[in-house]
């Protein structure tokens, strides 16, 4: 049975080379994988218990053990970024990897049961439990990296993390601009743009207008929580460690990406015909 999550074929082409890579041990898998991946998009999508995943899929438990695995290993870290670079190139974008990017935060509430959990109190005046989810996008407002840490992070070590994360998976080799906002102080943000070599520019409004104003660029990365936000596995924190709820905003990365990928190729074709 087909669900509207499933992967297309092309949408797995693009996959299967990062997800099949072959490790020091074990098997290559084949097409099976495809399945394995399709579940975890509907659970993305769907927001359902592992226990209720439908039985076309396999066992749940298969299913848990790779998803597991790819997000500790950082399997879904390198998704995104081949993903990221395609998507610039089905925009027209003539560099994989952007000059500027904007990073903000979104706290999450704590929705895990029991067990030992990296939720924490954090937000205005420390009220809300739950976990800061910390997403950069770039021009285009596709995220180039989503990452989850602790409520009680501070803004300043978030962009840090976030920065050290970009930078490892390269995608700091064409950087110049990275946009803040002022829960960054000034001082976090010149040390910073020093240990990367960028300019880490604090962005907001002076005044305090009860009217919505949007900021050049910066309103992207709101835009793009928004969107992730429509995944119902991310409508509260569920997951008890941060390496799992990671993983589960960057399948939602990941599966938004894929969809952008299919729609600005559809737009070619489109204006390609009419031409």
């Amino acid at each position: 049975m087909a669900y509207p999550s499933d992967l297309t074929d092309e949408q797995w082409a693009l996959l299967k080379p990062v997800l099949n890579a072959p490790g020091k041990r074990g098997r290559k898998h084949g097409d099976d994988l495809r399945l394995v991946v399709d579940a975890m998009l509907y659970i993305a999508q769907t927001g359902c218990q592992w226990r209720y995943l439908p039985e076309s899929f396999g066992p749940w438990t298969r299913v848990w053990s790779q998803f597991r695995r790819w997000s500790r290993n950082g399997t879904w870290a390198r998704a995104l970024t081949v993903l990221h670079t395609a998507a610039r190139k089905a925009e027209g974008r003539a560099e994989a990897t952007p000059s500027m990017v904007v990073i903000d935060t979104h706290l999450a509430r704590g929705g895990s049961n029991g067990g030992a959990t990296f939720h924490d109190r954090g937000g205005p005046f420390g009220r809300t439990k739950g976990a800061k989810r910390v997403v950069a996008v770039d021009v285009t407002g596709l995220p180039v990296t989503g990452l989850v840490v602790p409520a009680s992070m501070h803004e300043n070590e978030t962009t840090r993390v976030v920065l050290d994360h970009l930078a490892r998976q390269g995608v700091t080799e064409r950087l110049e601009l990275v946009l803040v906002d002022r829960g960054v102080s000034a001082r976090a943000a010149d040390k910073l743009g020093r240990r990367h070599s960028v300019e880490v520019r604090r962005v907001g409004w002076d005044d305090k207008q009860p009217v919505f104003r949007p900021i050049r660029h910066a309103w992207r990365v709101e835009v793009a929580h928004g969107r992730l936000g429509r995944s119902r596995r991310l409508a509260k924190s569920f997951e008890n460690t941060t390496a799992s709820a990671t993983g589960w905003l960057q399948v939602v990365c990941i599966a938004t990406t894929l969809r952008h990928i299919a729609s600005a190729r559809t737009r070619a074709l489109v204006l390609a015909a009419a031409s």
